[in-house]
């Protein structure tokens, strides 16, 4: 199978009898999965047969596919052969496939996209036909243009135009840097110079076999055009910091300097310390650390010449007070009834303490699980089945705060506290309404349930005034009790009228598509190999006897922008993790006969949303874009096997955002570009990107993988 797009350079489609190329390179690919058994290292330019073969014959014995793809998404290398193949033992070329490409001068790198074959590369280093290894750094020059007086100076401004040749493998970027030590930047266009005075511009190229050429300059002189501007420039200067009662600054002063020219426009600052500090010149605030009595001397000069007075500010810079510099010290204590796991049992109690030796504690803080810092009053109860952390601080009363310490424990279902009766689950950090965001923080309420939840915009409502109505009813409430202020108050409603729920055309609610009944599985369709079976329980757990990998998909309805939410368990046996993904936006898997395998249909044509919590193996973890956008466990985090997770995917147009538990771990714009493997030819997507609407499907990875979902929703935005 040959996956790769056609150019006027490349054609990465089988060889039906075309003329044979000049020359063959091949690729050759077995049972292991950190590497090509062989591959080329070099080529000549021109005209090419690649031939890449995983079969019995090269020795797979496991039937493991492997492909050869050539990287046209990095500019250090080649990207004119969009080439990707895919070869198995099985397949209906016995795993030997050919492509006929025409290769340029310079590198490309190559690579497998199989998941967790990333280390399978190399490159292929391309030279002029009969020419040899390019070892010969490009030709580079540089002209400088405009006007000129009869010094010979720029008047006005400069153009500098760089050029650079090379006859080996061609020029791959020119650079340029200002001064003697400016940063390298790419050139792009004559470099345009205003400024008057002496400038120095240096340059240099690089061709595409890495051969750079040695550093070149030139120098030049910009002077102001003929003016009879003598008005010098405007000037003022202003200090910034903290200050004690006598107006002294603590621990640091900064001086920013401002000039203003109506008429040949300022050329320069400059300032200088002290009464005979030496001038220099002034490209941003000047930071005065040093106690101690200071004056700072400023001035400009505009581009006709004329230079300003100078001008001082005078301040005096002292150390802080030592009164009670020591934050407050914080301890938590976590208690409740363990099982044998060391989770709690229903529920854990977080009980805070805060000491200050000095002016005494004013306020003690927490967060939870990421959320907004809240203020304890009491001991917090917590208790949603998962893991999870809280963070907790202190402020005395001389305004020192303490750093944050942590506590993490993990609680699991069970007796114990009974759970908060809350209309809808949102741990959102802000008051959403609808799809409205408010800013305000999604605070915890003394019923223990959020502000998110109390509103109930999930709920199918069935007029915007029923809604409008019992938001009012609820901030009512929240402000009475200290939850939410009086402007809070107004920005929620604010966001309740804009969000339109309840409106003829605007639901609120999600549409159910596992609930956990005979009723609503029977709705889904099992592709590929692998299965899901219904547990008593509610949910449906991936076989661990049935091997292979497939997808379970809902065939009734395609859906466009919308919010899919579901929880999904990591079950996997022993020390192995779930490997699973959650497909959107892919068309129907029985639409596209060229794909042998069905299931392949939701890989090559939409988007997974990876579920896998395993510290090595596949590169793309929890919440990760396969194949287009990585995320690490840092950001998408871990919790114990056995815990139920919340996932929300929220896809609007071409942007897609990833919520694991409440807390948003990934957004992704789909632009176009990818990690691995180009858009395979026929696929219409939308503006060239992946399609706008399509099917939810579910993976399932294999038997050691066993990954649990239950409660599946979803609703159209």
């Amino acid at each position: 199978m040959v996956l790769g797009l056609t150019s006027t350079a490349a054609h990465g489609r089988p060889d039906n009898g075309a003329a044979a190329a000049e020359q063959v390179l091949t690729w050759t690919a077995g049972d292991p999965i950190d590497r090509y058994l062989t591959f080329p290292t070099t080529a000549v330019a021109g005209p090419t047969t690649i031939v890449f073969e995983n079969s019995a014959a090269t020795g797979n014995t496991t039937g493991m596919p492997h492909t050869l793809t050539f990287d046209v998404s990095d500019p250090e290398y080649n990207n004119d052969v969009p080439l990707n193949i895919l070869a198995s033992p099985t397949d209906d070329r016995g795993g030997k496939h050919t492509a006929q490409v025409t290769l340029a001068p310079g590198r490309y790198r190559f690579f497998c996209t199989i998941p967790g074959h990333g280390s399978m590369q190399g490159i292929l280093t391309v030279t002029e036909a009969g020419g040899g290894e390019d070892t010969t750094a490009p030709e580079t020059s540089a002209k400088v243009e405009g006007e000129r007086n009869a010094d010979g100076a720029y008047i006005g401004h400069a153009n500098v135009t760089v050029s650079a040749t090379d006859s080996g493998s061609g020029v791959q970027r020119i650079e340029y840097a200002r001064g003697a030590d400016g940063a390298w930047q790419a050139y792009t266009a004559p470099v345009m110079v205003h400024e008057a005075g002496t400038h120095t511009v240096r340059y240099r190229a690089t061709d595409k076999a890495g051969n750079t050429s040695a550093e070149k300059a030139v120098d030049f002189t910009v002077v102001a055009p003929p003016t009879d501007d003598t008005a010098p420039p405007e000037t003022s200067a202003t200090v910034s910091g903290e200050t004690n009662e006598q107006g002294q600054y603590l621990d640091m002063a900064t001086v920013t300097v401002t000039a203003s020219d109506t008429g040949s426009g300022v050329n320069t600052i400059e300032y200088a310390r002290g009464a005979d500090g030496a001038w220099q010149a002034y490209t941003a605030p000047v930071m005065v650390h040093e106690t101690g009595t200071h004056t700072v001397r400023y001035r400009a000069t505009d581009r006709a010449g004329n230079v300003a007075a100078e001008k001082s500010v005078r301040f005096t810079v002292v150390v802080p007070p030592t009164d009670d510099t020591a934050p407050p010290e914080t301890t938590a204590m976590v208690t409740g009834s363990k099982n044998a796991d060391g989770a709690y049992v229903g529920s854990a109690t977080v009980t805070l303490t805060a000491t200050d030796a000095g002016s005494g504690v004013e306020k003690v803080e927490f967060s939870l699980d990421g959320g907004p810092y809240l203020a304890y009053t009491a001991p917090v109860v917590v208790d949603r089945v998962g893991y999870h952390t809280v963070l907790h601080r202190a402020t005395d009363k001389a305004g020192n705060t303490s750093a944050a310490q942590r506590v993490s424990f993990s609680v699991a279902e069970g007796g114990g506290v009974p759970a908060p009766n809350c209309p809808e689950y949102d741990e959102r950090l802000t008051v959403i309404v609808g799809t409205v965001d408010t800013g305000v923080p999604n605070r915890m309420t003394s019923g223990r349930c959020t502000i998110n939840e109390l509103i109930e915009d999930e709920k199918d409502w069935s007029s915007h005034a029923l809604f409008l109505k019992h938001v009012d009813a609820v901030l009512d409430k929240l402000l009475a009790d200290g939850v939410i202020d009086a402007r809070e108050h107004k920005v929620i409603y604010r966001a309740a009228r804009e969000s339109g729920i309840g409106k003829p055309g605007r639901t609120s609610g999600y549409r159910t598509l596992f609930d956990g009944s005979a009723e609503t599985f029977a709705m889904w369709q099992h592709v590929g190999g692998g299965r899901f079976a219904l547990n008593g329980d509610g949910s449906m757990t991936s076989s661990t006897t049935v091997p292979g990998m497939g997808m379970l998909w809902f065939p009734q309805r395609q859906y466009g922008d919308f919010s899919l939410k579901l929880q999904w368990r990591d079950d996997a046996p022993g020390s192995g993790n779930a490997n699973s993904g959650v497909f959107v936006r892919f068309p129907n898997v029985h639409d596209h006969p060229e794909e042998p395998r069905p299931e392949w249909v939701a890989i090559t044509f939409g988007h997974e949303v990876q579920v896998l919590d395993r510290p090595d193996g596949d590169m793309y973890k929890t919440g990760s874009i396969y194949g287009f956008d990585r995320v690490g466990l840092g950001g998408a985090g871990v919790t114990p096997k056995g815990t139920w997770n919340d996932y929300e995917i929220r896809v609007v147009g071409q942007h897609y955002s990833v919520f694991r538990n409440g807390v948003l771990i990934n957004e992704f714009d789909n632009n176009g570009g990818q990690e691995f493997s180009p858009p395979r030819d026929g696929d219409p997507g939308t503006d060239g990107r992946r399609y706008a609407t399509g099917y939810v499907g579910l993976q399932v990875h294999g038997t050691t993988d066993v990954i649990s979902y239950r409660d599946i929703r979803i609703k159209e935005l």
